[in-house]
């Protein structure tokens, strides 16, 4: 059987650059992008001040979309968060306050403008909100007009539910419900804005097939599906987790610099995939770097940090990121656009290095600051820590700070004010 070759940009790109995993009917969707504007959206939760850099996945797939003539849709969850999402989590999510909710989308907001062209054009992006439709719904309503048409039979084959109650974990009605007001998001989008593609992670392909049926029941035109692979590091390990934690979008939460380090640290086998699916480097130029080996492959690396960087950040930060990067390493410079974290004076004589290190955001944790000097992995000045009864003050200012790392690349610089 031969492989289904896309007719259309959008979905050449897509495949090309390795987005595509599930796809509801990869024919119909191409001949709809073929033949006419098409319109899809992404759902984004309001559960953080700031995505990740698990999010970029999504992101990019939207940003692609604009690219090849379609109009995106960023959508955001200030209703559904009021829910939570049970897909992949063993327990409920925390119950955000309204207040907390709409902090976090405002901050979240300014991220899709970094990748997609908003305006009142005919493929300019549109950055919608579900609070608008979900908040003022009608319970008893909703249950006559949508609720009839969903099987709690279906509902409980669900990943997101199944997998909960087979591990014995509590479930709650309201978390139970969260497929319900998802698949109408895909609905009203269709009836507001002819919106004829929902978008997603693999883990969130029971919920937009609900959407789909949903939509069918409901009398829209036909409906479509499209998720793009899990995403996990050539190691196994998932993606945008690293032992400080999350690899955050916003610079408010993570500095440049570390999220310029967090690219350049990427696993060899790694980086051409990762050029693919975070740069907009042209396939060509990606298949060369592809083929370096040895050494030659950091030379890879520093470009996938510069690019990547660069579009979430801007081309200036990207530079400045590289630039202390080369001065550290390569030159043996102390740069103060280290990321630079500040402590109270008074504290110096008795912060231990244990604290000092989780206050850094190299480590989560004391007891991950303990065993890392165990394995001498923590440093002080360019000295291995071996005492984890040190203190800051057993290490002398330097240009009137401490330098903290772990290896090479992981650097922070601690200032008493």
């Amino acid at each position: 059987m031969t492989e289904f070759q896309p007719k259309s940009d959008f979905l050449r790109t897509l495949s090309a650059r390795g987005f595509i995993h599930q796809c509801s009917d990869l024919e119909g969707l191409d001949r709809k992008a073929l033949s006419s504007d098409l319109v899809a959206y992404i759902g984004f939760d309001c559960t953080a001040p700031s995505l990740h850099v698990g999010s970029l996945l999504p992101i990019m797939m939207l940003h692609w979309l604009q690219q090849t003539g379609g109009k995106p849709i960023a959508l955001m969850g200030g209703g559904t968060t009021r829910v939570g999402d049970p897909s992949g989590k063993d327990e409920s999510r925390k119950i955000l306050t309204v207040e907390q909710i709409e902090s976090n989308k405002l901050s979240i907001q300014k991220i899709f403008e970094k990748f997609l062209t908003f305006g009142a054009g005919k493929t300019d992006a549109l950055l919608s909100d579900n609070e608008e439709w979900l908040c003022k719904l009608n319970y008893i309503d909703f249950l006559r007009d949508v609720g009839r048409h969903f099987s709690v039979n279906r509902m409980m084959a669900m990943d997101s539910v199944k997998l909960r109650l087979e591990r014995e974990h509590e479930l709650s009605f309201i978390e139970f419900n969260y497929m319900c007001l998802q698949a109408y998001d895909f609905v009203e989008l269709n009836r507001r804005h002819n919106c004829l593609l929902q978008m997603g992670g693999s883990d969130q392909w029971g919920n937009i097939v609900t959407g789909l049926d949903l939509g069918r029941r409901m009398g829209t035109p036909q409906l479509y599906a499209l998720t793009s692979p899990l995403l996990t590091t050539a190691s196994g390990a998932k993606m945008g987790k690293t032992a400080a934690g999350a690899v955050w979008l916003n610079a408010d939460m993570l500095p440049v610099y570390d999220y310029w380090q967090y690219w350049r640290n990427a696993e060899d086998a790694d980086v051409a995939r990762f050029l693919k699916l975070f740069t907009t480097l042209p396939l060509d130029e990606i298949s060369k770097l592809a083929s370096l080996e040895g050494a030659e492959i950091n030379e890879a690396k520093k470009l996938l940090a510069n690019e990547a960087t660069a579009l979430l950040h801007g081309r200036e930060a990207a530079e400045q990121a590289a630039d202390t990067a080369r001065k550290t390493f390569e030159e043996g410079v102390l740069a103060q656009s280290l990321p630079t974290v500040t402590y109270p004076r008074s504290e110096r004589e008795t912060m231990g290095v244990l604290t000092a290190a989780v206050l850094a955001g190299l480590v989560s944790s004391t007891g991950e600051a303990r065993r890392l000097i165990k394995s001498r992995g923590l440093q002080a000045n360019n000295v291995v820590v071996t005492n984890e009864r040190d203190v800051l003050s057993s290490f002398d200012l330097i240009d009137g700070v401490t330098k903290l790392s772990v290896g090479k690349k992981k650097i922070v610089l601690l200032k008493p004010e």
